[in-house]
C-alpha cells in the first residue's frame, strides 16, 4: 500500500491495495489518511455493486440519497450521470454533500462506471486550509455564528435542477431538508477547525437575513476557492474516491459535452457537528 500526496493541502492517491480484501490495519491507515487529506483516490479497483456496498459499510452506516436515481436493485447506490444529450451535470458547482441534513454525511465513495474520452475531472477544496487562512478576528466572529443549510432551492419543484435537462432524472422534489450547523466546526476525528459553509446549500447565518449574510458568505467562499487549497482528481477506469464531507468541498467539471459519464456513489452517515 503506497500513499502519495496529490497537493499541499488536500488529496492523496493510494495504490497497491485491493479494497475487496482490505485488512483492518490497512483500513485504519485509510481512515487516518482521509482525516488528514480530506480525499483519497484509490486506483486499479474492480468493484461490483456488492463490493462497493461492502467497502462502504467498512466506513459506517449508509445514508441513502433522497434525490439521485438509484442503481437498479441497489438502493444504497446513487447514480451520478450525464447523458450524451444533456448539457447540465450534477454537482457542477462547489458544494459538500448533505450539509442540509441534521446529521450531515461523514463521507462519500464514488466509483467509476463510464467515462468520457477526456475531461470529467473532480476538484476538491480544503476547508481546513480555508479556515487557517482567516484572520484571528474573523475566526472569533465566525465562532459565534451558525448557518442555515437547505436542499429545497436545489432539488425542490422550483429548484435549480427543475429548470434543467437533469429534472427528469431526479426524484424527491417534495422532500424538505433543512438544518442549522456551526459556521466553524471541530472535525470529529482530527479535531481540526473547519469552515463549514458552502455555496450550494448554505442560505444565511442564523438570525441574519440573506442580504446581510451574503457579503460575508461570498468572502468566505472566495477564500476557499483559492487554487492553492485545491486538488484535482483525474478519473481512470478502476478509480474509486473516498472523501470527507466535513472538511472538503468538491466540484464536478462539466467539460465533456456530447459524451456520457456515469458514476456510482454511496454516502456514509455522519453525526451532528459541533
Amino acid at each position: 500500500m503506497q500513499i502519495r500526496p496529490l497537493a499541499p493541502h488536500c488529496g492523496a492517491e493510494v495504490t497497491g491495495l485491493d479494497v475487496r480484501t482490505i485488512g483492518e490495519s490497512e483500513m485504519a491507515a485509510l481512515r487516518d489518511t482521509l482525516a488528514e487529506c480530506g480525499v483519497v483516490m484509490l486506483r486499479d479497483q474492480q468493484l461490483s455493486p456488492e463490493d462497493h456496498i461492502a467497502f462502504a459499510r467498512r466506513w459506517g452506516n449508509i445514508d441513502v440519497n433522497n434525490y439521485f436515481p438509484a442503481n437498479g436493485g441497489y438502493p444504497e447506490i446513487a447514480e451520478v450521470r450525464k447523458a450524451e444529450t444533456q448539457f447540465v451535470n450534477i454537482g457542477g458547482g462547489w458544494h459538500t454533500d448533505h450539509s442540509y441534513d441534521v446529521e450531515p454525511a461523514m463521507g462519500s465513495i464514488l466509483v467509476v462506471r463510464e467515462l468520457p474520452p477526456k475531461g470529467g475531472d473532480t476538484l476538491f477544496a480544503s476547508l481546513g486550509a480555508a479556515y487557517d487562512a482567516l484572520s484571528d478576528g474573523l475566526k472569533a466572529t465566525l465562532g459565534t455564528l451558525r448557518a442555515v443549510h437547505s436542499a429545497d432551492h436545489i432539488y425542490g419543484p422550483d429548484g435549480v435542477y427543475a429548470k434543467t435537462d437533469q429534472a427528469a432524472d431526479l426524484k424527491g422534489q417534495d422532500i424538505r431538508a433543512n438544518a442549522v450547523h456551526p459556521a466553524i466546526i471541530r472535525h470529529p476525528v482530527s479535531g481540526r477547525r473547519i469552515l463549514y459553509v458552502n455555496p450550494a446549500f448554505t442560505l444565511h447565518f442564523e438570525g441574519w437575513t440573506r442580504e446581510e449574510s451574503q457579503p460575508l458568505l461570498q468572502y468566505l467562499y472566495s477564500v476557499a476557492m483559492r487554487e492553492e487549497f485545491h486538488c484535482r482528481l483525474q478519473w481512470q477506469p478502476g478509480s474509486v474516491a473516498v472523501w470527507d464531507n466535513r472538511s472538503t468541498w468538491h466540484l464536478a467539471v462539466n467539460d465533456y459535452h456530447g459524451h456520457r459519464r456515469l458514476m456510482h456513489r454511496i454516502t456514509i452517515s455522519g453525526v451532528a457537528l459541533n
